[in-house]
């Protein structure tokens, strides 16, 4: 990062902002379709259970494997739980695949997917979401490279003197074509990794890009890097939404799910960056 601005400064102000919005938005509570509004609404609360699809997903959604309390954890649980808590019904899981995640939907067998989903235009034809994450990226370099040593933001990277290195067959080089079109950009084969940091070590590029939730990981395991934007976290580039998907034609369903998501959205903010951050 640049000199004067730290990770946990920045991640520590995020939490402190979430936790103090929670006071004011926890006072309003969603509103539960009565009773023969919803078919959905009134057939979760007969059987006395939310059936949610589940698949573990990090930062997301995250499967406990230590045999003893709460099955899963993450934002989306987080969410989960707060919609049964207002329906007054407990959560059911659902185990599901990648492949099946969507499909089962349309089946019945679940009332919710809470398995992350990038929403889609092809997706968003077969089924409705309630938003409450993104999945986004950051651009990395050296912090000793010279070419940014004027770089402040995202777009001063708009130039023809630097290289970004990205890994063939992601959508990130038609994303950098259009945002930073001035920018040299070079495909390397995948090797495994989060990003191929051995490009900006050999100096064969100046910017790698990168998942915003690996950026602290990566800060704490590679000295004398900076990013772009200095607040990754909350990096709008290439941002994709992330949501709970449910069945088509559900108006009143699907509207009390995104109230309960507006709603607890700094409780969801804050469970993401504790998970991001390992705090």
């Amino acid at each position: 990062m640049k000199p004067g601005i730290s990770t946990r400064a920045v991640l520590s102000a995020a939490m402190v902002f979430a936790l103090t919005a929670t006071t004011a938005n926890m006072a309003i509570a969603a509103d539960v379709p009565a009773q023969g509004v919803s078919q959905r609404v009134d057939e979760i609360k007969a059987r006395g259970s939310l059936r949610v699809a589940v698949l573990g997903e990090m930062p997301w959604l995250i499967e406990n494997t230590a045999g003893e309390g709460e099955a899963f954890s993450g934002p989306s649980w987080v969410l989960a739980n707060e919609y049964a808590k207002q329906l007054g019904v407990s959560l059911e899981l659902v185990p599901v695949s990648h492949e099946t995640k969507i499909p089962i939907i349309a089946t019945g067998q679940v009332d919710v997917t809470i398995a992350p989903l990038s929403i889609t235009a092809e997706r968003e034809k077969v089924v409705d979401f309630a938003i409450y994450s993104k999945s986004s990226i950051c651009l990395v370099g050296k912090a000793s490279d010279p070419k940014l040593a004027d770089v402040a933001t995202v777009d001063d990277l708009n130039r023809d003197d630097i290289t970004m290195a990205f890994f063939v067959g992601t959508a990130v080089e038609p994303w950098a074509n259009g945002r930073l079109p001035n920018m040299q950009v070079r495909g390397v084969g995948g090797t495994g990794a989060t990003a191929p940091i051995e490009e900006l070590q050999s100096g064969r590029a100046n910017v790698v890009p990168l998942d915003n939730t690996k950026w602290p990981e990566l800060d704490k395991a590679v000295s004398g890097l900076t990013v772009f934007p200095a607040d990754c976290l909350a990096s709008q580039e290439m941002a994709t939404p992330v949501g709970h998907a449910i069945d088509k034609n559900q108006p009143e369903f699907l509207a009390f799910l995104r109230a309960v998501a507006e709603e607890v959205q700094p409780l969801v903010t804050a469970e993401e960056i504790r998970v991001i951050t390992g705090e």
